[in-house]
């Protein structure tokens, strides 16, 4: 594979034209209201379902996007909030149906103990187009920071912001794809004006926890729940997992805030950044959808246990 992305100078900061170009080669492969808004639509039944902004992105020669959290209903002043975020990065597949699976399947069992919330897709742009960026060539996950002005975050920080409950538990789900060294680093990369430097995939599941608040004991216990489903992933010869030194098998730690992630942006006690491995031979799409779900129900109930 070439270092050469198909777009830009090497050495050269993406401009405007480039970024046009690069928006120009996007197209549409996949539909977010039949495979996402059409489940939402249909937990209605059990869940209040709130829209809380609209992506503006018809402007760009796509549509527009309606974005939505889904809650449980017998909400209570007081109880303890739990956060589950998918889509960050919208073509990290399994995060966003891990996030519709979980409340198809598990979230009303936690009712009792939380008020639930889910943001099942926050870059429905990117699910369409199998995208890491939006459509002005910006990460989100690189975002979650005030006065950021990138729509994906500001409108869900804005959001969670106007529950005014502390948030207590916040699971962030993700995949590491091949993509990532095929494409994204590269374009990355290009977009920059730096080196590309490739990293080994994980092959397996692992986590990115917050490295100011760390909370090993319940990182554990999410990788000891999605253990029964799918494998962890091991360190690479270095040590490492994309790069970082590992802390645990399977778990490294990021600095969520300083990057602007998404998991840093609620300041939870609790808080964790999956990633599944789509394209290993030892797993299937459903396998990494399950693991998503397991990742989420092994975090709630230490979690519930700790209260």
């Amino acid at each position: 594979m070439s270092d050469q992305y198909a777009i830009g100078t090497p050495g050269t900061p993406w401009g405007d034209s480039e970024k046009s170009e690069w928006l120009q080669q996007q197209t549409k492969q996949r539909s977010y209201e039949r495979d996402v808004v059409d489940v939402i639509e249909s937990l209605k039944k059990h869940f209040d379902v709130t829209q809380y902004g609209t992506l503006d992105y018809a402007q760009f020669g796509f549509e527009d996007y309606p974005l939505y959290v889904v809650k449980t209903r017998n909400w209570q002043k007081g109880r303890p909030v739990v956060l589950v975020t998918g889509g960050v990065h919208g073509y990290e597949t399994s995060g966003v149906h891990g996030a519709l699976r979980f409340l198809q399947a598990k979230a009303a069992e936690y009712e009792r103990y939380f008020n639930v919330v889910v943001a099942p897709c926050i870059s429905p742009w990117g699910y369409e187009t199998i995208n890491r960026w939006n459509p002005k060539t910006i990460d989100p996950n690189r975002s979650f920071k005030e006065q950021s002005g990138v729509p994906e975050t500001a409108q869900l920080m804005a959001y969670i912001a106007n529950l005014n409950e502390p948030v207590l538990a916040h699971i962030d789900l993700h995949e590491t794809t091949d993509t990532d060294n095929s494409e994204f680093r590269p374009a990355l990369a290009a977009r920059d004006g730096v080196i590309h430097d490739n990293w080994d995939i994980p092959d397996g599941f692992y986590l990115v926890g917050n490295s100011v608040n760390p909370e090993i004991a319940f990182q554990q216990a999410v990788l000891d729940s999605v253990a029964t489903v799918t494998h962890i992933a091991d360190a690479d010869q270095h040590g490492c997992l994309i790069g970082e030194p590992i802390a645990e098998r399977g778990l490294i730690f990021y600095k969520a805030q300083e990057y602007g992630l998404c998991m840093g942006f609620t300041n939870a006690r609790y808080v964790t950044t999956t990633e599944v491995y789509p394209d290993s031979e030892q797993a299937t799409p459903e396998e990494c959808i399950l693991a998503q779900v397991a990742a989420v129900t092994g975090g709630f109930d230490y979690v519930a246990r700790a209260l």
